[in-house]
């Protein structure tokens, strides 16, 4: 099932490749979207509250792991581009060293500091009680999301997006299975919706490492750790350690934004944490194509084919665009149902504060749609880095506007959601203003090694 998408039609390989991808995050979702829409109407705003502010926070923690193993994909990529065989083992097995190693530290740090996340967050007190209680649980999680993101990173890099989205669907379904067992059934709170996410996760993660480790032999490297080329390890920290930074930067901005609005009270928190699920769910399939197409970059990179990647960038933005068109439409239109999906009818002032939030973020999924393709661009072309600069000034942008304007008396919590379309925005003239000037440059392929 593997995919050169060195070959083909441009857009009909680019498209074939990202429909898997975006599947299989859009299930993803579902981990969070059932928690939220379980939680909110079975145990109330204050429930609804915590676990929205521990997405964002949980939201930040995998953004690491999920931005070492995006960095390893894009190398994965371009050795598969250049058929190099033993440059790929000798990656893969890096990369898991490395990896592996960070969520065991990550994992340590989150149960070392749960405590102190009150007052980072600015939880207010009796929102803290569940939120800890369910923290404490979804902790265990971390380690599943290495197992799965890790080998679902490799797969996708030499084409194969069907089998990350096969194992997602059944953890996806468990999930909500294991949800209203644990919440319904066996009333167990806030804490029965984190055990439900985190057994889900462990079997999309054990499940795909097994596959992986089967069907691809350049996996099996994993298993000669005495034969890492410390060269090698260098080689992938530079390309993942920067779009950690990239995934990282992106989420602190996230969760600093939380702790603006949790000091606007329960109702703003949980208004927000419906919001933020549905906008997520909304941009997630334009996000996820801004992944296929840095795979489809990054291998015809590393084939030096400069045709199909002017090809494949010129209509990727098109494509784009057109989505996001469609999408920002249904989300102001419907977002007043889509709020009462995961709030009871009566809380007429969360569905009200969500509401605006979706119809000033809604109008420009444009700009986030374009920022998501110019850091897969960057990735894709060896200069991570700039990925970074693009992700400081669209978050710097949204964390400094959404604490200034807040203050202001008349403006309030609407400032917090004008500042994130800003940030899209100047991000987006950064990128593709540094992408004319350096056009040439970025396509001369001296970052490749070996050549």
């Amino acid at each position: 099932m593997n995919k050169d998408l060195t070959q083909g039609p441009v857009m009909r390989s680019m498209l074939l490749f990202a429909v898997p991808m975006i599947l299989g995050n859009l299930l993803q979702q579902c981990y969070n979207i059932a928690d939220t829409l379980i939680v909110g109407q079975c145990l109330g705003k204050n429930a609804l509250a915590a676990v929205g502010s521990s997405f964002t926070l949980m939201t930040f923690l995998t953004s690491i792991l999920l931005g070492l193993c995006m960095g390893s994909g894009a190398l994965f990529s371009i050795r598969f581009g250049q058929r190099d065989e033993a440059g790929l083992r000798e990656s893969v097995c890096a990369s898991f060293v490395l990896i592996a190693g960070a969520a065991l530290l990550l994992t340590g740090l989150a149960f070392v500091c749960l405590d102190s996340i009150r007052v980072l967050l600015r939880v207010p007190e009796e929102i803290w009680g569940p939120m800890r209680e369910y923290l404490r649980m979804i902790f265990f999680g971390i380690a599943a999301t290495f197992l799965y993101n890790f080998f679902a990173s490799f797969l996708r890099a030499v084409g194969n997006a069907v089998v990350p989205l096969a194992f997602l669907a059944v953890s996806a379904v468990l999930n909500i299975i294991l949800d209203l067992w644990f919440i319904l059934g066996l009333k167990r709170g806030v804490a029965g919706a984190a055990e439900a996410t985190v057994l889900a996760q462990y079997v999309s993660g054990v499940g795909i490492a097994v596959y992986a480790m089967r069907k691809s032999p350049q996996l099996r490297a994993i298993r000669g750790f005495n034969r890492i080329h410390w060269s090698c390890v260098r080689e992938i920290a530079g390309y993942s350690i920067l779009t950690c930074v990239q995934q990282s930067v992106m989420n602190l901005g996230i969760l600093m934004v939380q702790g603006v609005v949790n000091s606007f009270g329960a109702t703003v928190m949980a208004a927000f944490a419906a919001a933020v699920k549905i906008d997520a769910f909304a941009y997630m399939p334009v996000q996820d194509f801004g992944n296929a197409f840095s795979t489809f970059i990054a291998q015809n990179y590393g084939a030096k084919k400069e045709e199909r990647i002017r090809a494949g960038l010129k209509g990727a933005v098109l494509a784009s665009l057109l989505f996001c068109l469609v999408v920002s439409g249904l989300v102001c239109v419907f977002a007043r149902p889509l709020m009462e999906l995961f709030v009871e009818a009566g809380e007429e002032a969360i569905i009200l504060e969500g509401v605006r939030y979706l119809r000033i973020e809604g109008v420009f999924y444009c700009g986030i749609g374009c920022l998501f393709l110019l850091y897969g661009l960057y990735r894709a072309l060896a200069k991570p880095g700039m990925s970074v600069v693009l992700t400081v000034i669209s978050l710097g942008t949204r964390v400094v506007l959404a604490y200034v304007l807040s203050a202001v008396p008349f403006i309030g919590v609407v400032g917090i959601w004008w500042s994130i379309p800003i940030g899209w925005f100047l991000a987006d003239m950064t990128g593709i203003m540094y992408y004319i000037c350096r056009r040439k440059q970025l396509l001369s392929w001296e970052s490749l090694t070996g050549n």
